[in-house]
C-alpha cells in the first residue's frame, strides 16, 4: 500500500508525505465545477460497513457515496437495532462483524480511542469517522483539499478557527495537519472553550480570545459548531453572549485578508457561529467542503482498501 499504513486512525501519526498522497489521490476524483467526484470502479468486490454510534450527516453518507462510487458493497450498521443495545460490547460487536468477511471499517464513537481499539482485534482497514473529542482525520483533510482547491497551498497560511475548541475534535486534527506544513493556526473562543493545551501541538499554532485580533489577515476562517451535547456543565453564559462576541459577521471579516475563505464543518448552527450572509456569501466555501468531502474519502478507501492507485 503507498499510504504506507493499514487504518486511518488520526492526522497526528501522518507524515506530511501521507497526507500530500491522500489529498493528491483525493484530487485525481475532484470533478470541475462542483460536480460529482468522478466514479473509479476500482473498490468493485469489497464489503465496506458504516458503524456510526454517534449521530451524522454529512460524514456517514459522504463515506457511503464514497464506497458506492468506488463500486465497493456499503452496509450500514442500525446502531439502534445492533446487540449493543443488549450490552454486547464494542469490541465483540466489531469482532462479529469482522468475522462476516468485511474490508473495510468505518467508526464513529462519542468514546476517544474507539477506533484505536477496533483496529486492534480486526483484520479489516479501520476509518474513524470521529472519536469523542480526540480526532476527525477524513474532515481535516476535506477542509485541507478545499484550502488547496482556492488558496493553492497550505504551507506559510493563517488559519483561523473560531469557537468551541474544548469539544472540537475537528479543530486538534487540524491543528495537527496545518501545523505539519508550517502553517499558522489560531484558535480562538471563550477563555472557558479553550482550555486543551493544543497550542503545545506546534509553535505555530497558538490560542486567543480576542476575535479583532485572530481575524487579522487571515487566509482561512473556520467556524466551529457549540457542541451543547458535550459540555458537562454551562461554559458560557448564552448562546446570545456567545454570538455577540463570536459570530462570523461581514463586517468581523474585514480583518482578514480580502481573498479570505470561510469554511464550517458543519452542522451549522446560522446565527450564533455566523451571519447567513457570511454563510452564504462570496467567501463561503461551505459547500466545496462537502463535496470534497466525497472526494477524500474515496481517495482514503482506494489507499487502505488496495484500489488501483492504492
Amino acid at each position: 500500500m503507498q499510504l504506507g499504513v493499514k487504518h486511518l486512525l488520526d492526522i497526528e501519526s501522518l507524515s506530511r508525505e501521507q497526507i500530500e498522497l491522500i489529498l493528491s489521490t483525493a484530487q485525481k476524483f475532484q470533478a470541475s465545477s462542483g460536480s460529482a467526484p468522478l466514479r473509479n470502479k476500482s473498490l468493485a468486490g469489497k464489503i465496506v460497513v458504516t458503524a456510526f454510534f454517534e449521530a451524522s450527516t454529512r460524514t456517514l453518507m459522504s463515506f457511503e457515496i464514497a464506497a458506492a462510487r468506488l463500486g465497493a458493497d456499503v452496509m450500514k450498521v442500525s446502531t439502534e437495532l445492533s446487540s449493543i443495545v443488549k450490552g454486547e460490547t464494542l469490541r465483540d460487536t466489531v469482532m462479529n462483524l469482522d468475522a462476516m468477511g468485511l474490508d473495510g471499517l468505518i467508526i464513529r464513537h462519542a468514546q476517544s480511542g474507539a477506533p484505536h481499539a477496533a483496529a486492534q482485534v480486526v483484520q479489516a482497514s479501520v476509518i474513524n469517522a470521529g472519536d469523542g473529542a480526540h480526532e476527525h482525520p477524513t474532515q481535516a483533510l476535506l477542509d485541507a483539499l478545499t484550502i488547496l482547491d482556492y488558496r493553492k497551498r497550505l504551507d506559510g497560511l493563517k488559519v483561523v478557527l473560531v469557537g468551541d475548541i474544548l469539544h472540537s475534535r475537528v479543530a486538534r486534527s487540524n491543528a495537527f495537519l496545518l501545523s505539519k506544513f508550517s502553517s499558522l493556526v489560531v484558535l480562538c473562543g471563550p477563555a472557558t472553550l479553550l482550555s486543551r493545551d493544543l497550542d503545545s501541538i506546534a509553535p505555530q499554532v497558538t490560542t486567543t480570545t480576542r476575535l479583532s485580533e485572530a481575524l487579522e489577515d487571515a487566509d482561512v476562517v473556520m467556524g466551529l459548531r457549540l457542541q451543547k451535547e458535550r459540555q458537562q456543565q454551562a461554559l458560557i453564559p448564552s448562546v446570545r453572549d456567545y454570538s455577540l462576541e463570536y459570530r462570523l459577521t461581514t463586517e468581523r471579516l474585514r480583518r482578514a485578508k480580502p481573498d479570505c475563505i470561510v469554511l464550517h464543518p458543519g452542522p451549522l448552527n446560522r446565527g450564533a457561529e455566523m451571519t447567513s450572509e457570511v454563510a452564504d456569501g462570496p467567501q463561503s466555501r461551505i459547500l466545496s467542503q462537502v463535496s470534497n468531502g466525497v472526494a477524500v474519502r474515496m481517495a482514503v478507501l482506494n489507499l487502505l482498501l488496495g484500489g488501483e492507485d492504492g
